[in-house]
């Protein structure tokens, strides 16, 4: 489980969880979670924010919708603006595909059974994690553009990264059932999904939504 900003570098790692368990599952049994679920993660508040919106995390529907953890719309109750939203997100949920994807290709003992003790492979991905971030920062060979996938507005599709040429596809998340969402939670996602319909809206997201890009 990790964490990772828009310069595709992680942030959070969590290693060691049982990999039959869902997205949803492991993240309960973080240290960031808690954190997040308390209130202890220092975020900046709303009026630090420009348009008084949550500062938040972003996901999937493997996860939880939270105040500060933004997820999808359920597909089956989708509308235009929601469809909006949901193209917004996983715009920018895109960013951290491809940083995982580019660590299993660029260190291909993620992609094989280990064959070591449960106790040590978490200090190897770690490491690998450390090192991605560390390559990064320093050095320029390390990505390049092409390296990561890519929207062409004017064709409206998406030009895949140089390393889905060499890695598998990622394994799906399940998706996490919401049961009693907070209204606080449903707010959050509704004043994003106004943002991103009004001021905070992008001149091709019309153009993107019409080509399936939901």
């Amino acid at each position: 489980m990790a964490l990772v900003d828009s310069n595709y570098e992680f942030i959070f790692v969590d290693v060691g969880k049982n990999g039959r368990m869902s997205d949803g599952g492991v993240i309960e049994y973080t240290t960031f979670y808690n954190k997040l679920l308390r209130g202890q993660l220092n975020l900046p508040e709303r009026s630090e924010n420009v348009h008084y919106l949550n500062y938040v995390f972003i996901g999937d529907e493997g996860f939880a919708l939270n105040e500060n953890f933004l997820t999808p719309y359920p597909q089956r109750e989708l509308d235009h603006e929601k469809r909006i939203f949901n193209y917004r997100l996983s715009r920018a949920r895109n960013v951290v595909e491809n940083t995982f994807g580019i660590i299993a290709s660029r260190f291909q003992i993620l992609r094989t059974p280990i064959n070591m003790k449960p106790e040590n492979i978490c200090y190897i991905v770690l490491a690998i994690c450390s090192i991605h971030i560390f390559l990064r920062k320093r050095s320029n060979f390390y990505m390049s553009a092409s390296t990561v996938d890519k929207e062409n507005i004017e064709s409206s599709t998406v030009l895949d990264g140089d390393w889905r040429q060499n890695s598998s596809e990622l394994t799906p998340l399940d998706r996490y059932s919401a049961r009693n969402v907070p209204s606080l939670a449903k707010q959050s996602r509704d004043e994003y999904k106004t943002y991103f319909n009004t001021i905070g809206k992008v001149s091709w997201q019309e153009t993107m939504i019409n080509a399936g890009r939901s």
